[in-house]
């Protein structure tokens, strides 16, 4: 059994919609002129391109974790995998953390991006997240998604090493990005 999220998980009450390209979205409705001029504010005239080398749609840059009152603990997703999973972020126990995860879409509108996390702690799976963010343009600029405020454990039981598994999938059920990484929960922060 594999501690890595699956695909399959399912947002309640979420219908994919068809997918469409850019070009057929611009299309459709070509009469309505100000309908045609809101969807190229939304959209852009042409399908962004900011890594023309790179043949993925969804490029997911950082993960970071926000807590208030401290520094963005960042993470270059950009990196390799193995030494990725090798690294630990050190959070207080008891205190109010939030994800960050910032992403480029190019070439084609995503649709259903989803993020979802497995933590466990010792083999056993202890926490399972899974989160619309939405469906996006392509755009020169990094999106940003920040996940709904969290509660680090505390306590004597509470504190050690959590094992993550983390994936950002679409409505298409592809793979954009899966990772592993560590929280090391502990009585303090280690400044």
């Amino acid at each position: 059994m594999s501690d890595t999220p699956e695909i399959d998980e399912e947002v309640p009450g979420y219908k994919p919609p068809a997918e469409k390209s850019i070009k057929e979205i611009l299309e459709q409705d070509d009469d309505d002129e100000s309908l045609r001029r809101y969807k190229e504010q939304l959209i852009g005239g042409e399908a962004a391109v900011p890594f023309p080398n790179d043949p993925r749609r969804v490029i997911i840059q950082r993960l970071a974790l926000v807590a208030e009152g401290r520094p963005d603990k960042v993470m270059d997703l950009t990196r390799d995998l193995s030494e990725i999973k090798k690294e630990k972020f050190v959070i207080k126990e008891g205190v109010k953390y939030s994800i960050r995860i910032d992403f480029t879409v190019q070439r084609e509108i995503v649709t259903g991006l989803k993020y979802i996390q497995k933590t466990s702690r010792m083999g056993v799976t202890v926490d399972k997240m899974s989160k619309m963010v939405g469906s996006y343009p392509p755009k020169t600029e990094a999106h940003s998604y920040t996940t709904p405020q969290d509660e680090a454990p505390s306590g004597l039981t509470g504190r050690g090493t959590y094992s993550v598994s983390s994936l950002f999938t679409d409505d298409d059920k592809n793979e954009h990005l899966k990772w592993d990484w560590t929280i090391e929960v502990k009585k303090d922060w280690e400044d």
